[in-house]
């Protein structure tokens, strides 16, 4: 299934991530990065913290836990996750969400294939 994003957003770097149906495409600031994330039903983000978090709801279903609390959050829905905020998140549909995180360095871009753009 095709997903939501424009080309635009399609043509901006995919990130690195180690976790399993999680996709990402990188907007780069001085201070900031934000991801627009593609996430597959079923998917899981493990406990873990890091820098401060926050995030839209742009489509689909998920609950994501916050220090012990556990909410749903669906389409137009904001969340905030403040630094070392233990979080996990678990995707009940197909989700689209930008995030926006406070370090610059908090995911980096896939590197691009050695003959990428040679003919």
């Amino acid at each position: 299934m095709p997903g939501i994003y424009p080309e635009m957003i399609m043509g901006l770097p995919e990130i690195e991530t180690p976790l399993a149906g999680i996709r990402g495409r990188l907007i780069q600031g001085e201070l900031t990065q934000a991801v627009f994330f593609d996430i597959a039903a079923g998917s899981k983000v493990p406990p873990h913290a890091h820098c401060g978090q926050w995030g839209l709801m742009i489509e689909g279903e998920m609950t994501l836990t916050i220090g012990g609390e556990t909410k749903t959050y669906r389409k137009g829905d904001r969340y905030f996750i403040p630094g070392g905020a233990v979080h996990s998140a678990a995707f009940l549909t197909r989700v689209f969400v930008l995030d926006v995180f406070d370090d610059p360095a908090r995911y980096r871009a896939k590197s691009a294939p050695a003959d990428a753009g040679k003919e």
